[in-house]
């Protein structure tokens, strides 16, 4: 499908909506937030404000709403007087996404709007997003999944359109490891040492994470930190900050775009081409099973930990682990319509 019936799909699925956009400025809620204010029958940007977010976002957010249009306004939590999130469990950001998306809901029962919308995008049931699990359950709308947007393509549409967005818009808690409290002091070092850096460097992108009084610093083009007075003065100012060591990741932070399929010949049938799918997660056979229902009968065994189908003359199974196999698939094209059909039913587990 080419991108702009995939916009136009998107535009057709919020005509006649009110719509909240959940918004953070970055990419993908900045081309949702454009897309609703040109075609919902009315649209608001609604940004929550955990008070672990870097303090310029919704000032940036703000900005790039006014840029587009849209209402724009932020509603106040502080996520860090909540033991269960303060205490950095493994399902952090899934606690996080509940509540945020819970303040929302409370909004919306009090304004004149009738949807949220979020800006995940088919990319993102790629990775290993706890979050998109917290969109699924509480039935939040995915309108840049059903038009079959790929990150690559968000970012391609708004910086064809010179529309400005904040390249990155993770909390500071994303920089704590599991298990390891979150608090005021290391939020506020991470962003003062963050801070530092971009204003060192130039650099918009900039992670330090904050591991065991260790400062792991990760940016999105090393050449402009690796200068030998830039890193002695980082260094220092760290040590200050109270980090004991400094350390630099020299992988660039930021992962290119995944395929949503991978080729692979089919020795048992010719000219028929297999793709298969590795998902960072594990899927939940069971609920997955109901969801495929809305697409077709379903073999379905929780306990082999398979499921499999029949869609439009290919043959697809799911294992537990997170792989899925097409076989009888025609051409590139129409896997990956395959996987946009089937990736927004699959359902994670949560253990």
């Amino acid at each position: 499908m080419k991108l702009e019936d995939k916009l136009n799909k998107v535009r057709d699925y919020l005509k006649g909506k009110k719509v909240l956009v959940a918004f953070s400025g970055g990419a993908d809620s900045t081309l949702l937030a454009k897309l609703a204010y040109e075609s919902a029958l009315e649209a608001i940007a609604v940004t929550v404000d955990n008070g672990v977010l870097p303090k310029n976002l919704t000032t940036k957010a703000r900005e790039i709403a006014d840029e587009i249009g849209i209402t724009h306004i932020v509603l106040k939590e502080n996520f860090l007087e909540d033991q269960s999130f303060r205490s950095n469990p493994p399902q952090r950001c899934y606690i996080c996404k509940n509540k945020m998306y819970t303040i929302l809901e409370q909004y919306l029962k009090d304004s004149k709007y009738d949807v949220i919308a979020d800006g995940t995008n088919i990319s993102d049931l790629l990775e290993d997003r706890p979050g998109i699990t917290v969109v699924q359950q509480k039935k939040i709308l995915t309108p840049l999944i059903f038009g079959g947007l790929t990150s690559e393509e968000v970012r391609n549409v708004l910086e064809n359109g010179n529309v400005e967005y904040s390249p990155s818009t993770t909390c500071y808690a994303t920089r704590i490891p599991t298990g390891t409290e979150i608090t005021p002091t290391k939020i506020n070092r991470i962003e003062h040492a963050e801070t530092l850096i971009k204003n060192i460097t130039g650099l918009e992108v900039v992670r330090v994470r904050d591991e065991d009084d260790q400062a792991r610093i990760e940016v999105s083009n090393l050449d402009k930190l690796l200068n030998s007075s830039y890193l002695r003065h980082i260094n220092l100012e760290l040590n200050a900050m109270g980090f004991k060591r400094v350390l630099i990741d020299i992988t660039a932070y930021g992962n290119p775009d995944k395929e949503l399929v991978i080729y692979k010949p089919c020795r048992d049938e010719a000219n028929k081409i297999m793709v298969e799918t590795e998902l960072p997660y594990q899927i939940n056979i069971g609920e997955t099973c109901i969801e495929l229902e809305k697409l077709g009968e379903v073999k379905c065994s929780e306990q082999m930990g398979v499921a499999m189908m029949e869609i439009k003359g290919s043959n697809i199974t799911f294992f537990k682990k997170g792989k899925i196999v097409a076989r009888r698939v025609k051409d590139r094209e129409f896997a990956q319509k395959l996987m946009n059909e089937v990736l927004p039913l699959i359902r994670r587990t949560t253990e």
